[in-house]
């Protein structure tokens, strides 16, 4: 489900240059190393939220990636400047997070694509049907100070952290 347009949804960005040991002999990042550079933002992103892996894992539950997807447009190439942003897109019942890697000095997409994560027990194993209260908590907390940060914003001057129709 996507979130209302007035809902601030959560979105981190991260920059960083590849680096010599996650390219190949044509000095093309591998393909596998992208999925690292996902986490990166993510985690970014979820420090946001105050719900890192080890705040999930104080509340009780582990969130594994039950599916991730990824469209290479464009290579990311040894010692060029990279930003992958991450934005969260559903919440109520998984993490839905979807992912662009552009290239910092022209801007093009070279990479998207999304994950899917869902609460497990950690108890139990079971998986949840619903994100657990926790992360709600965590998500309004967050909403509610991105509200009064933006409260004084201008209509016109949209916020990266606003939600998509």
């Amino acid at each position: 489900m996507n979130q209302p347009t007035d809902t601030p949804m959560p979105t981190a960005t991260v920059e960083m240059e590849v680096p010599f040991h996650d390219v190949d002999m044509m000095e093309v990042a591998w393909h596998g190393h992208y999925v690292r550079y996902l986490e990166i933002a993510r985690c970014k992103l979820l420090d946001m939220l105050d719900y890192n892996y080890p705040q999930m894992r104080e509340s009780g539950y582990a969130w594994p990636v039950i599916d991730l997807r990824l469209r290479y447009a464009g290579p990311a190439r040894f010692g060029q400047r990279i930003a992958v942003t991450a934005r969260l897109r559903e919440w109520e019942n998984r993490l839905k997070l979807d992912y662009v890697i552009r290239d910092v000095e022209s801007g093009k997409r070279l990479t998207r694509g999304y994950s899917v994560q869902v609460a497990v027990g950690l108890e139990d194993g079971e998986m949840l049907l619903a994100s657990p209260p926790v992360l709600r908590e965590r998500l309004t907390r967050w909403q509610a100070e991105q509200t009064l940060i933006h409260a004084n914003d201008s209509p016109d001057s949209p916020s990266d952290t606003r939600g998509t129709p």
